[in-house]
């Protein structure tokens, strides 16, 4: 089989024995994978302490062809899944500690994340796939990491008692999650404040259904003379800027999502013990979602009321260049790798 592999920072594509699944794992035939802003950090090595070699790719649609023993619990031969889980937690979670039981498998000590869907086929826990209704296309495998990253991040408005119909931003509402939260956080019944750079990607950002969409740099006086300040800011942006804009459109008391995750060279989070008193904001970071999360996300995309915007979509012999292109910015929305063989 083809595989894309990360070896000493070069990345290459190889042909590869096709993986035998093990206790409990499914043999996946990928029929489409998600290009993740996280695989370019990896690819780029803009994380310190995260290796640049083995496989990449964590978001992925296709159909199981083989199964191991006891995965006939969750699956069949046939079925049509999607996989990922955000990629962190989406390979394995013991189910009983603390963090399984409240919902958050990805800080179970045993948690083991999943990482190679650049493949014609890939191995995975079946007790993490979704099935899948004929209505959720193919393209829409960034649901897989990027819907659900979203979808996750939105959740916790509820969690931290931001009631629906009142002023939410989302900073980098255009991008590959952020158009994703847009539409999620719409549908919930959010007023929702896009914030985006350029003239395309707002009304780009309009279009998805948001109340108000204004430029990153008009921001922060727009949203406080017009609303005093959003209820609560999620931060899709991997650029420092965006998470200190987010902290700035807050009203006091307001919640601070942070999702992006910048490059090492970005530096750290930055407060002000005075504004912080004066402000006095609740911070939280959101990463993904659990296999329950990932369940109700394709029921929305099955009735439509999330959609994958796909702005680029090609073969995995093009990965270099679609990586390039998600760096510079040339597409907006998401990239799809839809011919896993060549």
């Amino acid at each position: 089989m083809k595989a894309a592999r990360l070896e000493e920072g070069k990345l290459e594509i190889r042909d590869l024995p096709s993986p035998v699944p093990g206790e409990e794992e499914a043999l996946i035939r990928i029929s489409a994978a998600g290009v993740c802003h996280s695989d370019l950090h990896i690819v780029r090595g803009d994380w310190e302490g995260v290796p640049q070699s083995g496989v990449v790719g964590h978001e992925a649609i296709g159909v199981v062809e083989a199964l191991g023993p006891g995965a006939e619990r969750y699956v069949s031969v046939g079925d049509r899944v999607i996989l990922g889980l955000g990629g962190t937690g989406g390979g394995y979670w013991c189910g009983a500690c603390e963090y399984c039981m409240r919902g958050e498998p990805r800080h179970c000590a045993q948690t083991k994340g999943i990482m190679g869907t650049f493949a014609e086929q890939f191995c995975v826990w079946a007790k993490s796939l979704v099935k899948l209704p004929e209505s959720v296309r193919d393209q829409e495998a960034p649901l897989a990491c990027g819907g659900l990253t979203a979808y996750g991040a939105v959740k916790k408005l509820f969690k931290h008692q931001i009631q629906p119909g009142r002023p939410v931003a989302i900073v980098g509402a255009a991008g590959g999650l952020g158009h994703y939260a847009v539409q999620i956080a719409s549908a919930f019944g959010y007023k929702v404040i896009g914030v985006d750079i350029g003239a395309e990607r707002l009304k780009f950002v309009e279009s998805l259904g948001a109340h108000m969409a204004v430029s990153a740099e008009d921001a922060a006086e727009v949203v406080q003379r017009e609303l005093g300040g959003v209820d609560a800011s999620i931060v899709f942006s991997a650029r420092m800027a965006g998470f200190d804009l987010g902290l700035e459109l807050l009203r006091r008391g307001g919640l601070f999502v942070a999702v992006g995750l910048p490059a090492t060279s970005e530096g750290n989070l930055q407060l002000n013990p005075f504004q912080f008193f004066l402000k006095d904001p609740t911070l939280i970071y959101s990463a993904v979602g659990n296999v329950q999360d990932m369940r109700e996300l394709v029921d929305m995309a099955a009735t439509g009321r999330v959609k994958s915007h796909i702005g680029r979509s090609g073969s995995l012999s093009e990965l270099h260049t679609i990586f390039d292109e998600l760096e510079s910015g040339s597409y907006v929305g998401r990239a799809v790798i839809t011919d896993l063989g060549r």
